[in-house]
């Protein structure tokens, strides 16, 4: 039971209140898990690699609430508390190495058991769209984070050179280094486009949940969302070195560089939204005709 059930003189229920287990297990959750949730929120408004979760964190719980109970949700306690004792332990350990990750992803398997705990299983599954950009909100760790922009600094380098030197641009590249006359271009951390596929994974999800209703037609503009941002940030690398090289070196950093990376964004998420409405036409096609067959 997860709530007593007030009604009228005439038998009519009107309205549920907590119960008072339910209400010691939230009481409880926010003990436990107020470091996680404190440390999240300050990482979305500090963090600039992690600021997306201040856009998908409020737009997840928007979902949920809109896409509501459902009217056959029965509870799932032993399943639930299984779950939960599996975070808990998860919390428990993560607390004692003091990894932030890993306590994050506690706190949303103890929700997910709390959801499964009171209302079954189906109601997670549900609940995916907003589930799924919950977890994608979760900062990336460190350590993962080196690892993965490493890669893609080199990528990107390799590309912007590349487009340099087929605009017959004096190019030396350096692994994420790419000297010009006159002028070194570093493309840093920052300019890794990790943030951009992260956010345009994000989008993919979130179009994927809206717009589309195959599983397949999801996973694929999931798979297109990595290439997008791979491909614009090669170019945003190149257009730098060719403004650098023929119109001012000074437009390498500053507002201009970073007016570049916001256009191109801008770019990216038109072309995944226009990737998302032929896949959506096709998709629509395809179900057309085999509902006709």
């Amino acid at each position: 039971m997860t709530g007593i059930a007030l009604t009228d003189r005439t038998g009519a229920r009107q309205l549920t209140l907590p119960s008072v287990p339910l209400l010691l297990g939230a009481a409880a959750f926010a003990v436990l898990y107020w470091e996680p949730i404190a440390t999240l929120l300050r990482d979305w408004w500090s963090d600039p690699e992690a600021g997306h979760g201040l856009l998908l964190g409020p737009l997840a719980l928007y979902l949920a609430w809109k896409s509501g109970i459902r009217k056959d949700a029965v509870g799932q306690p032993m399943l639930g508390l299984a779950l939960l004792v599996g975070a808990v332990l998860l919390r428990y350990v993560s607390g004692l190495a003091a990894e932030l990750f890993t306590m994050r992803l506690s706190l949303m398997g103890a929700a997910g058991a709390l959801i499964v705990f009171a209302y079954g299983f189906r109601q997670l599954t549900r609940w995916w769209l907003p589930a799924s950009l919950l977890l994608l909100s979760v900062p990336i760790p460190a350590v993962l984070l080196g690892s993965l922009a490493l890669p893609l600094q080199l990528k990107a380098s390799a590309m912007g050179a590349w487009m340099l030197e087929a605009r017959h641009v004096p190019v030396l590249l350096a692994g994420n280094v790419i000297h010009l006359p006159g002028q070194s271009l570093f493309v840093t951390e920052a300019c890794s486009g990790l943030r951009s596929i992260t956010a345009l994974l994000a989008l993919g999800v979130l179009i994927g949940g809206m717009w589309l209703k195959t599983p397949w037609s999801r996973i694929a503009i999931l798979a297109l969302a990595i290439p997008v941002a791979m491909l614009l940030n090669g170019i945003r690398v190149f257009l730098t070195g060719f403004l650098v090289y023929y119109v001012d070196p000074s437009l390498g950093e500053g507002v201009m560089h970073f007016t570049e990376g916001w256009v191109l964004f801008v770019v990216a998420f038109a072309i995944l939204g226009g990737i998302a409405w032929v896949t959506n036409g096709v998709e629509s096609a395809w179900l057309r005709r085999g509902a006709a067959a």
